[in-house]
């Protein structure tokens, strides 16, 4: 048989090709959809281009590409049946396993786990991180008994990922989580298995440290015994995930889960959301055909078919009914994340960030045809006002999402949390235990109007006095999207500019009419500040200024009148064009600056966020390659695409956090789809029963119908 197959293959010889070092080799995933070596029909993997296809769709690349040699792939699972008896062992509530989890399987580890006789004892309070002093989220190695913090999405609190770190540099493989030991088990995780496990051992293990399971109670996030008589407070995760409901699974059309990749549920989220808006499905789903028959050679490369492999998922994942698999993006993930230095690591990442970062892919790959992100664009019109002469000036930038402020002073439970942070002062200083926290219940009224609220505008040079004045602004809509995203301003730094996330609760409303907040415009009795240009002021020695010229010649390839990259350029001290560029996008409201011409009233309307975001991650290349490749923008320089009407709204979806900080913890989503709520966490499809829509961090609306 092997001399046979050997014979049929000489006169395919010059085809095939041997992977060499760095090429990659697609065995998992087949390029066109989620088919692998376990799905029915196998993965073919072409031995020249090393790219994998599915049984549907290898006959299409060998059309294409005339390449004939592919390498079968076809694994078959085996069923591993769940012992009932190892129940005792496992690290979460019986209800839990039942509504969401899949059985946790005995760790290879646990019988044969070495434990280092070093004398290490565990006390049964007032643990921290060893190389952190972090006293949350806290495991012990159970080879080493090191106490350290985590940050994997398995757990959903926060980290510094240092437990990781040690199970990299020592390779001792399981570890357990501190505050969940009780009688009954405690969490196990198997960093070399990369999951929770069942530790049938856990109780010999755990007394080598010095830790009697029996004598242990459970403890609240804040690492303190919990009295039996009082209700700890349910946790953020608990009531996030619906924790210890009986959700009831659901599969097929619309309700495929997409699988954590390692700290990419914040990607997961943000698709669903996208895939459940029709403008998304029609075009990618509704140019399925077109797709595939015009996709390039090396389709893993292309936006549009690894997009539309997600988007047409469901009707993929029918065939596991009754089996929630979800799908793997990698592909895609990969693609999008390129050349990006946050989303193209394995980091947690802040899900309102990878929003904004598609929605800018999904246009730049929507050359020439329907732009499914325009259903999220709307016009604020900005007011500034003389506060001296009262004369204003009127202006208009493009937007995707409005950030509501969380004014903490107006909690309707203020009391309560001053008594809460007195209480946590006095522990503090007399090292106690702290108290059970409060949560900050705050009306979203309070977050609309403080949005909607004049603010001051630091620096103003009012062209009415030539002279630096006190200047006040206001944003109104100037139009209203199809689609209107919240959200919520949940995240600040702390006094050591450590990120941290206030802990709050909002009554976001069902239904919500923004009418009254739509712009009016320049009124009849208003004057408009004079078009006038400020003096230059120039150091005392009059000498000419040295001037970055490669700096300004930069900017001005970009199409900014010279004169202005040259102000620009010389008001920032030379201190690149990046800087230079902020400075001109940061006076773009005061025309007197020179840059008032119809190409940068373009990038004032259609381009702002886009090239921010460039220059935030400090890539002027990326910015002056997305304008030359996009020439179409500058023809539709009259206004930008915006789907104007009413602004009343429902809401349809939202995206919730769990975890102390954007860059930890976990992401989970509720869409609602048929009348219903339904909670997608990770590869996990349940009908939701208590939406937590007051603990919400990005909120999505649909326009109702004017009718």
């Amino acid at each position: 048989m092997a001399a046979d197959l050997g014979e049929l293959l000489v006169p395919y010889m010059p085809t095939i090709r041997v992977p060499k070092t760095g090429d990659r080799v697609f065995k998992s995933e087949c390029a066109f959809s989620f088919d692998s070596p376990e799905s029915e029909g196998g993965l073919y993997v072409c031995m020249n281009t090393f790219l994998g296809f599915g049984r549907e769709h290898v006959e299409r690349h060998y059309r294409k590409t005339g390449q004939s040699v592919y390498m079968h792939l076809k694994r078959h699972v085996k069923e591993v049946r769940f012992t009932p008896a190892l129940y005792f062992w496992v690290a979460y509530k019986k209800q839990e396993l039942e509504s969401w989890d899949e059985e946790i399987q005995v760790s290879r580890h646990a019988r044969s786990l070495r434990q280092l006789d070093n004398g290490v004892r565990i006390p049964p309070s007032g643990w921290k991180c060893q190389k952190c002093e972090m006293r949350e989220n806290l495991w012990l190695n159970l080879t080493d008994g090191a106490v350290l913090c985590g940050k994997w999405f398995f757990d959903g609190s926060g980290g510094n990922g240092h437990a990781l770190d040690h199970y990299k540099e020592t390779k001792y493989p399981l570890a357990v989580k501190l505050d969940t030991i009780t009688p009954d088990g405690a969490d196990v995780y198997s960093f070399e298995e990369e999951e929770a496990v069942l530790d049938p051992h856990i109780s010999e293990h755990l007394s080598h440290f010095g830790i009697d399971m029996l004598q242990m109670q459970k403890r609240t996030e804040n690492g303190h015994h919990t009295d039996n008589n009082s209700r700890p407070r349910v946790s953020e995760w608990e009531v996030i995930q619906e924790s210890g409901m009986k959700l009831k699974a659901v599969f097929g059309s619309g309700y495929t889960g997409i699988k954590n990749l390692g700290n990419s549920c914040y990607l997961g989220t943000v698709l669903q959301v996208l895939f459940s808006i029709p403008d998304f499905q029609r075009m990618y789903v509704g140019n399925l055909q077109r797709i595939f028959d015009y996709s390039p050679l090396d389709p893993s490369q292309d936006f549009a078919t690894q997009i539309q492999c997600v988007c047409v998922c469901d009707a993929q994942m029918l065939s596991f009914q009754h089996q929630q698999k979800g799908v793997s993006p990698r592909m895609l993930k990969a693609l999008v994340s390129r050349g990006h230095p946050e989303f193209s690591s394995n980091r947690q990442q802040d899900a309102h960030e990878f929003f904004l970062h598609i929605l800018n892919v999904v246009e730049r790959n929507s050359a020439g045809s329907e732009n499914p992100s325009d259903v999220f664009r709307f016009l604020v019109e900005e007011r500034v006002q003389c506060c001296q002469t009262r004369r204003v000036r009127y202006t208009q930038r493009v937007d995707y999402c409005i950030q509501l402020p969380a004014p903490i002073e107006a909690a309707t439970n203020r009391e309560e949390l001053l008594a809460y942070e007195a209480k946590r002062r006095d522990a503090e200083e007399n090292t106690r235990a702290p108290p059970e926290p409060v949560r900050a219940r705050i009306p979203f009224t309070a977050c609309l109007q403080a949005f909607t609220e004049p603010e001051n505008v630091p620096d103003f040079w009012s062209s009415a006095l030539q002279a630096k004045s006190a200047g006040i602004k206001t944003s109104r809509f100037a139009s209203f999207p199809e689609y209107l995203v919240l959200q919520i301003k949940k995240f600040t730094f702390g006094v050591d500019w450590v990120p941290k996330k206030l802990d709050l609760a909002i009554d976001v409303p069902d239904f919500l009419d923004l009418s009254r907040l739509r712009a009016t415009g320049l009124q009849a009795s208003e004057e408009e500040l004079p078009d006038l240009m400020p003096p230059i002021v120039l150091p005392e020695d009059t000498r000419a200024p040295e001037i970055d010229e490669a700096a300004v010649m930069q900017l001005a390839e970009m199409g900014f009148p010279l004169e202005a990259c040259r102000k620009a350029v010389y008001y920032t001290g030379n201190m690149g064009p990046e800087m230079a560029f902020n400075w001109i996008i940061a006076h773009m409201e005061e025309p007197g600056k020179g840059t008032s011409l119809h190409f940068v009233f373009w990038i004032t309307l259609n381009l702002r966020s886009k090239l921010e975001t460039f220059f935030q991650n400090n890539n002027l290349e990326r910015a002056l390659d997305w304008i030359f490749t996009h020439p179409e923008e500058e023809e539709n320089a009259s206004g930008p695409r915006v789907k104007d009407g009413p602004g009343r709204y429902e809401l349809f979806a939202f995206i919730s956090h769990m975890g102390a900080s954007t860059m930890s913890g976990h992401y989970v989503c509720h869409i609602k789809k048929e009348g219903r709520w339904v909670i997608y966490n990770d590869h996990k499809v349940c009908l939701s029963e208590r939406p937590p829509k007051d603990l919400g961090y990005i909120y999505f609306y649909h326009r109702l119908s004017s009718s």
